[in-house]
């Protein structure tokens, strides 16, 4: 019998056409994936089938079930921000090997056919999609004041200008190389992602691009992508996109550690970015710098539930690593520790970092800013704060007008010739012939929740 009781797994997509990222907020363009990538991603799902679903594996958990999928105990949340599609698209291929077809996947009619599910008893996992707009889980970079703040301090900082300075011959080789497109380091990433991208796909491109330069780039990206994505506090802006993927990980620990809770598989697939500051938040660059970059496609990063020896009756946590699609799983420590870490203390390290709401997303995404008031986690909260000093204009004109006209009507009162006819009272007229102002409603920015 082996002692994991669950895992939840972190993948990135796999291959993909260029990727653009605006160096100064992170809102990026369109990509599609391509079939080098699809292949990437199912023969990860393939390595983690061959890992945690066979019996002669060490990490075999046993209670899963491994022919035809239990959607109860093997639940599937995919990033649909940036790179949207290409990771789904990853996350599809990724379950083809993780659950490849069975021919028991299979129903009886009540006439007595066998109906075989499409392509020899294909396997449908169902996917829950993190859309950013409703859940800053899996993309909490985008739209946040706060951490546009800490990219424009990166930049500005010495050293990462001593580093531009020491680059520059770098720069200015791969000029001929990028065709127009920014040689800087605040580009770095697109640079590298462009070459990179050419590398794999254009002939014509490989054969012409000199030496080293695809290394040099990647040198670059990794320490442009580590500088953002990453804090020398563990509760920094910088590692937010650790922070946000971090209440989804305890979570699932515990959920799987209840005996209840029929949860035993979880993947969340991802981009690079929560990676380098999971990396930071737990420590593991610290004893292994590098993890302190970009991974590759189709990486995975593995937090284990393990059941200790006897007679230890506590619950540990075992870290792996996979970069890409070579080599194994990598076993990593976390907080220095030389071994698993016990689940309890796992979680009472870095619980308290965690952002687990909106409301504390957006709180994030504003502290430290000397106009608060504007930035109030949304993208439209300039223009809702506008909107809400025109409604308190308004209502100060309203209430000089009413004072105006009650004043008028006071001193009309005082000077009215009172006739032979009963007189007519403004309180008897129908409520159609009353004066109308309009309505005022309380204007103010809206924050929805996770």
């Amino acid at each position: 019998m082996t002692d994991v009781l669950g895992v939840l797994v972190i993948a990135r997509n796999g291959d993909r056409t260029e990727y653009y990222q605006d160096p100064k907020t992170y809102e990026s363009s369109y990509t599609e994936s391509t079939a080098l990538g699809a292949a990437e991603s199912h023969q990860l799902g393939t390595f983690l089938r061959s890992t945690y679903m066979s019996s002669s594996s060490p990490s075999y958990i046993e209670r899963l079930k491994t022919d035809l999928v239990d959607t109860h105990e093997v639940h599937v949340h995919v990033k649909a921000g940036g790179e949207g599609t290409v990771i789904f698209d990853s996350a599809i291929a990724l379950l083809q090997g993780l659950f490849p077809p069975n021919p028991a996947n299979k129903i009886v009619l009540a006439n007595g056919t066998t109906v075989i599910a499409p392509l020899g008893g294909y396997q449908y996992v169902p996917i829950e999609t993190v859309e950013p707009f409703n859940d800053r889980s899996l993309e909490p970079w985008t739209d946040c004041p706060a951490f546009e703040q800490h990219i424009s301090n990166v930049y500005s900082s010495p050293e990462f200008k001593a580093t531009a300075q020491a680059a520059g011959p770098f720069f200015g080789a791969v000029r001929d190389y990028v065709f127009g497109r920014s040689a800087t380091l605040e580009n770095a990433w697109n640079i590298y992602d462009y070459v990179s991208t050419e590398l794999s796909h254009n002939k014509t491109y490989a054969h012409r691009l000199p030496p080293t330069l695809v290394e040099q780039a990647r040198g670059l990206a990794d320490y442009h992508e580590n500088a953002i994505f990453s804090d020398k506090d563990v509760g920094g802006i910088g590692n937010l996109a650790g922070r946000t993927v971090l209440h989804t990980v305890l979570e699932s620990l515990q959920r799987i550690a209840f005996n209840g809770d029929p949860l035993q598989f979880l993947l969340v697939e991802t981009s690079y970015q929560p990676f380098i500051s999971l990396f930071h938040m737990l420590e593991m660059t610290n004893e292994n710098p590098e993890l302190a970059a970009i991974p590759n496609y189709a990486s995975a990063l593995a937090f284990e539930l393990r059941r200790g020896p006897p007679p230890e009756d506590r619950d540990f946590v075992r870290i792996k690593f996979k970069n890409g699609t070579n080599g194994d799983f990598e076993t990593y420590h976390a907080f220095g520790h030389k071994a698993d870490i016990s689940a309890t203390e796992f979680i009472y390290k870095i619980r308290n970092y965690a952002i687990t709401s909106q409301k504390q997303w957006a709180a994030a995404c504003t502290s430290g800013l000397q106009d608060d008031l504007f930035h109030i986690g949304s993208q439209n909260a300039t223009s809702s704060t506008v909107f809400a000093i025109l409604a308190a204009v308004f209502l100060l004109g309203m209430f000089i007008l009413s004072k105006f006209v009650k004043n008028a009507r006071a001193k009309a009162q005082s000077t009215r010739i009172r006739l032979a006819d009963d007189e007519v009272s403004h309180s008897h007229l129908p409520q159609s012939q009353h004066p109308n102002y309009g309505t005022v409603f309380n204007v103010g920015p809206g924050i929805a929740p996770f």
